[in-house]
């Protein structure tokens, strides 16, 4: 287990609100039975009782699904959503008392802080553009603490670190740290693959264009390096690699290897990837790796920074899952949702420690990949109710992500008019259109479409000009069509 860092607050604390939430329950209608598997290894490594565990992934599941219509309701105000306890409490916080009726109504308990996310945000943007020094080993923002938490081995320091990059030092706390951070080379993980000498693990199955192939960590090896898998029989090679900044890489496959959309559990089972929607802070999280096989924890902080040796990594999300070498860059996944790919940490499974991961949905994004998906080769076929359009586009987007079209650029119109736009996505999901125009310094959003729900319109009457739309994932994962007319 981690222990408990002494928290030195360059912080003041947060003003609680105490609410009675809705608390789902195990037999929701309608939720899919959670494998035994990871009933049993979420009570084994989170030490709570089987009822808990299984009420708290059905908390979990609602939670996460709630989180991004809340965050979008309180706009502004908005502090961040986390569960708290062992049957995962959901938890979203304002600066605003005027919100509380309206985060219980949506099945959370309200807080009452000082300090917006954007705020938070703004301060962790401060410390990443400054050079950190060696005995600050992380720093992510924490809703629950209100503050952005700086992980050290030596507080004055780091104190004079936060104070020099400029930032607000009272949105800044100080934990203990002991165990440097360090990359897992010579590692195995979900399903071992070995890059020469080296071996590490594949993260998710995931296709570019009709290329199939797996995500991993980009510290795994460089563009251009040759794989061989768990059977040492030729794989592939990797196409995309970025570390250090991020710790992500794709390894395209040979014709040799297929996939199925699967996880494999270890004592947990073979488990079905469904999806990759971002569960939040405190919620449950579970990572296969050969060297430790099975092991889960929770989620401890979203956008997490961490000066490893070799480099700095950003983005990263930061858990209390064990891992040790022979784990780097195999999956990270709560309940049937890919979550990201095993960067490094510190401790080992038995004495507990800290380990982070790469979320998925960047390298998805930026990489232009489809998730494999249990029981296909990727998302559906595209949404067809957006065709009788002068241009028409497809894509798809993973939970958070965006995407400007026409395929990354902009158009030009050299006479005013009406614009129209069309955007047609999974049923379920919510994603947001929005048309921008350049104003010759920026691009500046001049309509749009951000309704709760998955299909948007919009409609504009612009002049002559450049013009683009961004179509952005809020929540929910898959492919979606956008067709428009411009003047």
């Amino acid at each position: 287990m981690l222990r408990t860092p002494a928290m030195i607050a360059i912080a003041i604390g947060a003003l609680v609100v105490t609410a009675t939430p809705a608390v789902a329950t195990a037999t929701t209608a309608g939720a899919a039975e959670p494998p035994k598997g990871v009933i049993d290894a979420i009570e084994r490594d989170l030490g709570i009782s089987e009822k808990q565990a299984v009420t708290r992934i059905a908390n979990e599941t609602r939670g996460n699904q709630a989180a991004p219509a809340l965050a979008k309701r309180l706009g502004d105000r908005y502090a961040g959503t986390w569960f708290e306890g062992a049957e995962s409490k959901l938890v979203t916080a304002s600066v605003s008392q005027a919100d509380a009726a309206a985060i219980k109504s949506a099945g959370a308990e309200p807080r009452i802080v000082p300090r917006t996310l954007a705020q938070l945000n703004a301060v962790k943007e401060g410390l990443d553009k400054t050079a950190a020094p060696d005995t600050v080993h992380s720093w992510s923002v924490s809703p629950a603490d209100n503050a952005v938490v700086v992980q050290t081995a030596d507080q004055d320091a780091a104190i004079a670190w936060a104070k020099s990059a400029g930032v607000d030092t009272e949105a800044v706390k100080i934990a203990d740290s002991a165990d440097r951070p360090k990359l897992f080379y010579e590692i195995r993980g979900g399903d071992a693959y070995y890059i020469s000498s080296s071996r590490c693990s594949v993260g998710f199955a995931a296709r570019r264009g009709t290329q199939l192939g797996f995500t991993t960590a980009g510290h795994c090896g460089s563009t251009g390096a040759s794989t061989t898998g768990y059977n040492r029989v030729a794989q592939g090679t990797f196409q995309i690699s970025s570390f250090p900044g991020n710790d992500y890489a794709w390894v395209a496959t040979n014709a040799d290897w297929t996939a199925a959309g699967v996880v494999n559990g270890y004592s947990a089972g073979i488990l079905p990837v469904r999806g990759a929607t971002v569960t939040q802070p405190g919620g449950s999280v579970c990572r296969s790796g050969s060297t430790t096989q099975w092991r889960c924890g929770a989620v401890q902080a979203l956008n997490s920074t961490v000066n490893y040796p070799q480099g700095t990594v950003s983005g990263l999300t930061r858990t209390s899952v064990c891992a040790e070498p022979g784990d780097s860059g195999g999956a990270f996944i709560s309940g049937d949702q890919a979550q990201g790919m095993t960067s490094g940490g510190s401790g080992n499974c038995s004495v507990g420690g800290t380990t982070y991961f790469q979320p998925i949905g960047e390298i998805i994004s930026v990489g232009g990949l489809t998730l494999v998906t249990s029981g296909g080769g990727g998302d559906p076929d595209p949404p067809t109710g957006c065709q009788n359009y002068q241009s028409t586009h497809t894509g798809s987007l993973s939970s958070g992500q965006s995407v400007y079209q026409p395929n990354g650029s902009y158009f030009q119109t050299t006479t005013s008019g009406n614009h129209s736009a069309c955007l047609d996505a999974p049923d379920g999901t919510d994603f947001d259109l929005y048309l921008q125009r350049w104003n010759g310094y920026s691009w500046s959003t001049v309509a749009q479409g951000i309704t709760p729900g998955s299909d948007e319109t919009i409609t504009y009457n612009g002049s002559a000009g450049y013009y683009r739309y961004r179509v952005h994932a809020y929540s929910g994962s898959g492919s979606y069509t956008l067709g428009f007319n411009r003047p």
